[in-house]
């Protein structure tokens, strides 16, 4: 089908659209976005723009449709919500009639950096801005001739402004995110939040990848000066992002990656970081990149007269988001395919204060602790008190995985002991007692350790074996203080230490018990026990 300003997406049945607006090159999108208001031009030239009632992701209103024959790997469950083909296809009908008269921006891109794996997306959206954003975030064709005869594996639709009637398109409010893999689209609607665009195709990955006995991972990824490989997982709060941005080492990439048999690769060509109360002097590599043309920076605040942002100002959401392609970091791998990995670092934020700042994991640990997805978080109670709750999210990435955890503990497990890979847990969270009590690990130790690790010099420490968690915990690490290593030592009560160590690994075991009945017996064993 000939693409021109007027056809070429009428396989997906849009008829009589006003204009369709093909691959437009950022500056083109930058007019298109300040011609149609949609966004702010900031001073030295990032682009500021509002997402509405939505400031986050909205996993409610997250679904895949039950086809029968794709919908029989899904892991039916509060993240992968069914819903009917025929609620489906009556949706998209009137998606069709909406778009009539309409104009669209369509960008042509692809999800995975290792050719074998790659993913050609095609990205079809009512506002300028979600443009740029799919232009920043997957990895651009620059190759026109190879665009005039791109045909995608997957179509986002997206459509902030169509929403949905709960009662007669069998979602769950006016907005939706569906995924069906028998006509191999995603819709979105009712929510301008851009960050649904990207994860609907980490969604996508995570259900194809594996597949192909490609690990498909929620991490972060850098190399050394050596080519030695790391990745980060770890839920948001826990320094993800922070920990891998490295001077000393180059970026894979900071959110998506594939492990195939001969490499890792970013799935994506740009960064979607926090920038929340981000400084020049704790991240300046980001913070550079909030001051660049072609970043969009959401629900940032922006003086309307100076164009000047005040990134400490949460006035509309603490979920500021850059979105930049990585080529605006300095230190990066271009292709985004590195090699195997010599380490795995699982960092986790424990507000409850017991955790070891760093123990490493044999095999069975880790892919227990990976199913797990532990990390820790702070909630109001009525009375104001604030309490830390564990929080576990499968895969450290629950929302976005469609095969049962155990599907991927399996694949990770297998390459671990095929590449004699490290595997660390680290916490970036508090030591010396719970919320309130205890205090933070400071960046400069957690740095410290992650350089430990990744250059080697714990290769010929002592390890003393947990006595709940059964983990290894270093008994020194070179310019750190030997106390801190092992968390009861920092609490002057140990009796409430001891108590809380098992009540935490009470809660792991707990929420382990949904995975037991799909998990060999040895992943049980790496988790916590009472001897």
């Amino acid at each position: 089908m000939k693409k021109t300003e007027h056809g070429g997406i009428e396989s997906h049945g849009f008829k009589n659209l006003k204009r369709i607006h093909w691959n437009l090159s950022t500056p083109e999108l930058y007019e298109e976005i300040i011609k149609r208001q949609e966004g702010l031009l900031a001073h030295l030239g990032p682009i500021v723009v509002r997402t509405g009632h939505h400031t986050g992701r909205s996993p409610n209103d997250k679904f895949i449709v039950d086809d029968g024959v794709y919908s029989a790997d899904v892991n039916w469950s509060k993240d992968n919500k069914k819903i009917s083909k025929e609620h489906f296809e009556r949706l998209y009908s009137r998606i069709q009639a909406y778009l009539q008269t309409k104009e669209v921006f369509v960008q042509e891109v692809y999800a995975g950096a290792e050719p074998e794996y790659r993913l050609k997306v095609r990205v079809i959206t009512e506002m300028a801005w979600h443009s740029l954003f799919a232009r920043n975030m997957f990895i651009r064709e620059l190759n026109r001739d190879i665009l005039k005869d791109f045909e995608p594996d997957f179509t986002v639709i997206n459509l902030p402004r169509f929403h949905a009637i709960p009662e007669q398109d069998g979602t769950n409010s006016e907005t939706f995110i569906i995924l069906n893999f028998e006509k191999r689209v995603v819709l979105i609607g009712g929510t301008s939040y851009a960050g649904e665009i990207k994860k609907s195709i980490f969604t996508v990955m995570n259900y194809l990848l594996p597949k192909k006995g490609v690990l498909s991972m929620h991490c972060s990824a850098n190399v050394g000066k050596k080519g030695d490989v790391a990745l980060f997982f770890g839920l948001s709060g826990t320094g993800k992002t922070t920990l891998s941005t490295d001077p000393e080492r180059a970026l894979v990439g900071d959110d998506e990656h594939g492990w195939s048999d001969n490499s890792i690769f970013n799935i994506e060509g740009g960064c979607y970081a926090k920038v929340i109360k981000l400084s020049k002097e704790s991240e300046p590599d980001i913070y550079e990149c909030t001051r660049k043309f072609g970043t969009i920076l959401e629900n940032v605040a922006i003086d309307v007269i100076t164009r000047r942002i005040d990134l400490n100002d949460d006035s509309l959401t603490e979920n500021t988001r850059a979105s930049y392609p990585i080529t605006h970091l300095p230190n990066i791998i271009s292709n985004g395919i590195a090699g195997i990995p010599s380490n795995i670092i699982f960092l986790t934020y424990d507000a409850f204060g017991v955790l070891p700042p760093v123990a490493r994991l044999d095999k069975n640990q880790a892919m227990y602790h990976f199913i797990s997805g532990y990390t820790a978080r702070v909630a109001g109670t009525e009375k104001g008190v604030k309490e830390p709750k564990a929080v576990f999210s499968a895969c450290f990435g629950a929302p976005f995985m469609v095969h049962h955890p155990s599907f991927y503990a399996k694949i990770l497990g297998e390459k671990i002991s095929k590449h004699n890979v490290n595997c660390w847990l680290v916490n970036t969270g508090l030591t010396g007692g719970p919320y309130g009590v205890g205090k933070r690990f400071s960046i400069e130790y957690t740095r410290r350790i992650i350089k430990a690790i990744l250059e080697n010099e714990l290769d010929n420490v002592q390890f003393n074996a947990d006595k709940v968690f059964g983990f290894y915990i270093p008994s020194i690490i070179p310019d750190l203080p030997a106390e801190i290593l092992n968390p009861r030592n920092s609490w002057s009560e140990k009796d409430k230490y001891d108590e809380t160590l098992r009540k935490l690994a009470v809660s792991f075991n707990d929420n382990f018990k949904q995975y037991a009945d799909k998990v060999d017996a040895e992943i049980l064993k790496g988790g916590p026990g009472f001897s």
